[in-house]
């Protein structure tokens, strides 16, 4: 769906200023949810620097201001207590804010092999979902995650089923990845 798929930016989801109990380094550690891509990371910040949940944070590849590297990928397990409590509210502001790339993904879905389609890895949808959807798009394009659903309204409900096909990718236990980058790609 993306052709570069690193983040720029992200989200913070919870901050350690001693880093992990299990690290070795005792260093600033900050878990992040990338605002594009959806990474999961634990990055290090500069000496000095301090950040909190549901702070912006540049990660990109340019000069950082916090960030001094990102250390590794992680998946939902690897989040502390509170970075688990903030993902689901930090992932629900991402969404809201990118919504148009999730309604360009129901305007341009296609099939992942033969005999499986994209809209077919969202949960609960199968193939009288992924028709309807079809059938939908021809006519005229989405224009928002409300307008899929009013126009196809036995589809569950858009937002939800997004919300929980990304937490699947961010779990790491699914083939093929729609919405996120998967964790050995970072």
């Amino acid at each position: 769906m993306h052709k570069e798929k690193k983040d720029e930016n992200a989200v913070v989801l919870d901050f350690m200023p001693q880093g992990k109990l299990s690290d070795s380094r005792n260093e600033p550690t900050a878990q992040v949810l990338g605002d594009k891509y959806f990474s999961l990371l634990e990055v290090v910040l500069r000496s000095g620097e301090e950040v909190e949940p549901g702070d912006n944070i540049y990660i990109g590849s340019g000069k950082r201001d916090k960030v001094k590297y990102i250390k590794k990928s992680i998946t939902v397990p690897d989040l502390s207590t509170v970075g688990k409590e903030e993902l689901d509210e930090r992932l629900d502001e991402l969404m809201n804010e990118n919504e148009e790339m999730f309604v360009e993904f129901f305007n341009n879905s296609g099939p992942i092999t033969p005999r499986m389609h994209q809209l077919e890895a969202l949960p609960s949808v199968g193939k009288k979902h992924m028709w309807s959807v079809l059938d939908e798009r021809k006519v005229e394009e989405f224009k928002s995650l409300e307008d899929i659903k009013e126009r196809v309204p036995l589809l569950p409900e858009p937002k939800k089923i997004i919300k929980k096909r990304i937490m699947e990718e961010l779990d790491g236990d699914v083939k093929h990845y729609l919405f996120t980058v998967p964790k050995n790609e970072e």
